[in-house]
């Protein structure tokens, strides 16, 4: 699966790199969990999977704290491949502590490649959507939760819309535009 299909750059005046990238952190500063235990991590997992399942939608689903894995789901089309994008974008936000698709778009800003910027490989590291940090208040990142079967700005809204239906927020005041 070619997972960068799509990027991220919608025609029109909805959408441009630096309003994605204001709208990603504003994201970022938003979805804060009040905790991460492995029940929340379960819900959170269930409810992304039940809505990728309603959609038909061909993914993974992998949610961790540190380096434990809490949940993880294959739905139906999603393909070993899937999974080596989940390791590498989960990698990327685990170290930056930023949705992986806003170093992405960063990084196109830039015209600049992960290792010409950060001097990291992208056989360990994918700037691009799907992974989103896990803030738990009064604490800080805590952990990941990744998407990816989907074009990336997709995997990335995916993400944004269970954790903001995990904190029974309207996700339409800070998504993105499809």
């Amino acid at each position: 699966m070619a997972e960068p299909a799509g990027t991220g750059i919608a025609g029109g005046d909805h959408s441009s790199p630096a309003r994605d990238l204001e709208r990603i952190a504003r994201q970022e500063r938003a979805l804060i969990l009040p905790g991460l235990t492995e029940d929340d991590a379960w819900r959170l997992g269930c409810w992304l999977r039940q809505a990728a399942s309603t959609h038909g939608y061909p993914i993974a689903i992998d949610i961790r704290r540190g380096e434990q894995t809490l949940f993880s789901a294959c739905l139906e089309g999603a393909t070993p491949d899937n999974l080596g994008w989940i390791a590498r974008k989960t990698r990327l936000t685990a170290r930056f502590h930023r949705a992986s698709y806003a170093i992405g778009l960063q990084l196109g800003q830039e015209g600049k490649t992960l290792a010409e910027r950060f001097g990291l490989s992208e056989a360990e590291y994918a700037p691009f959507g799907g992974a989103f940090p896990l803030r738990v208040r009064g604490v800080g990142v805590v952990g990941t939760l990744c998407v990816s079967g989907l074009p990336q700005r997709e995997d990335h809204r995916l993400a944004v819309e269970a954790l903001a239906a995990f904190i029974d927020m309207s996700p339409e005041a800070i998504q993105i535009p499809p």
